[in-house]
């Protein structure tokens, strides 16, 4: 291991190992694993920043809606909901199908909101009693959720902040809605808490009520309702998971002939374009990596060169001792490795200590109305830490294999004599 042995006398005798060194490599070195440092934290942070934003945006459009939807397909091109069956039979046939997590049914009726002095329109959406509010309880800024149910009226509603502040109400406020079918229908409620999810295709339109008031609103059964939300154990079986229940009930028919359509939330109209957007900042992160992992090969490059010229002397007097080409190569690889290894060390505590800042500070801020989210959502996943950490390592190092045969081209004779 004679090569790992020179490499350590070369690293603890660098420029790194002493702040008044005036080798000629020490600018060189230096900046190298300063670009490495930088390289990796940036590497960090914007894969961390990334995963997290995607995951807490997700979140909240699978909280608000669901990964899966089971709807009549007439609903998905239309303004109104048509009704399926959506008995215990169906939502057992859902629940018992491999990855489903919870099955809740929902209705939803679209109306206008009047009060003195101005107008919204509005989808209600109704929800019983196996519905899980958890999500709307982390979103609730004011007020509190009423006992929504199937068999029977609260006579209250849910409403975003958004459409409190344009109608001008507040928790306890009562409020006159009108639907529009064959005849229009009038109904008070009172406002009994206000939401935030900042997802403005929610927030503009979706106020939540009990599933009974919708479905009398529809003139539906009891045993109908406009479709189903189906949560899953894991997001990434999404795929899987609406394959199989579009084998159970795509182009099947309920009793009263309606058909049944499953569509996942990355195909629904409302949320499809937020996914898409979603998933291109990926590409932005693979190119933000690979223009780093090639800036820090780039510096750590220049680095080892200079090096090499540095030491010619010692790699003639090694020759003349009769150390091979190969070996020699190797102390220098060996050398490089020790390089990129501090410069990754240094990386790897200015990025993630960054990331835990953020994710326990909140120090950056984003605006809502553009970004969905208030402060710049982190994530830090042991896999992708362990795989960028990897990566790197091996595409720096296999960047240092093409200037290490510099040593091929030293002569002895040259280098001795010109000491």
């Amino acid at each position: 291991m004679l090569s790992l042995f020179l490499a350590k006398r070369f690293f603890h005798s660098s420029p790194l190992a002493s702040t008044t060194s005036r080798n000629a490599s020490a600018p060189a070195i230096r900046i190298a694993t300063v670009g490495i440092a930088i390289g990796l934290a940036v590497m960090l942070i914007t894969v961390g920043v990334v995963k997290g934003y995607q995951r807490e945006v997700q979140h909240k459009l699978t909280g608000f809606a669901s990964p899966i939807e089971v709807f009549d397909p007439a609903s998905f091109s239309s303004p109104e909901s048509y009704p399926v069956v959506t008995d215990k039979a169906i939502r057992d046939l859902v629940s018992q199908t491999p990855g489903v997590q919870r099955v809740q049914r929902v209705s939803e009726k679209m109306g206008i909101f009047k009060t003195k002095d101005d107008f919204a329109g509005m989808m209600l959406k109704g929800v019983a009693q196996d519905y899980d509010l958890s999500f709307m309880r982390l979103q609730l800024v004011e007020g509190e959720l009423p006992e929504f149910r199937d068999d029977r009226s609260s006579n209250s509603i849910v409403i975003s902040r958004m459409m409190a502040k344009q109608l001008g109400l507040k928790v306890g406020d009562r409020i006159y809605s009108y639907y529009f079918s064959d005849v229009v229908k009038q109904r008070r409620f009172k406002v009994a808490g206000i939401y935030e999810t900042h997802l403005h295709q929610f927030d503009k339109t979706f106020v939540l009520t009990d599933l009974y008031t919708v479905n009398r609103l529809n003139n539906w059964l009891p045993e109908q309702s406009s479709g189903l939300e189906v949560h899953l154990h894991s997001y990434d079986e999404l795929p899987t998971v609406q394959a199989l229940l579009a084998q159970k009930l795509d182009h099947r028919a309920d009793r009263y002939g309606r058909p049944y359509r499953v569509i996942s939330i990355d195909q629904h109209p409302r949320t499809a374009s937020v996914l898409a957007w979603l998933e291109m900042l990926d590409l932005n992160v693979m190119v933000i990596l690979i223009i780093m992992i090639c800036v820090s090969g780039i510096t750590m490059i220049s680095g080892l060169l200079i090096l090499i010229l540095e030491r010619t002397s010692t790699i003639g007097v090694l020759k003349a001792l009769g150390a091979s080409n190969r070996r020699i190569r190797h102390t220098f690889l060996w050398f490089a490795s020790f390089l990129i290894l501090r410069g990754m060390l240094i990386g790897n505590v200015l990025g993630l200590g960054l990331l835990g800042l953020q994710h326990y500070a909140h120090l950056v801020k984003l605006d809502p109305a553009q970004y969905y989210v208030e402060a710049v959502p982190v994530s830090m996943n042991f896999q992708w830490l362990v795989g960028i950490n990897l990566a790197s390592l091996l595409l720096m190092m296999l960047a240092m294999v093409l200037p290490s045969f510099f040593v091929s081209r030293v002569e002895p004779a040259k280098t001795i004599q010109f000491d």
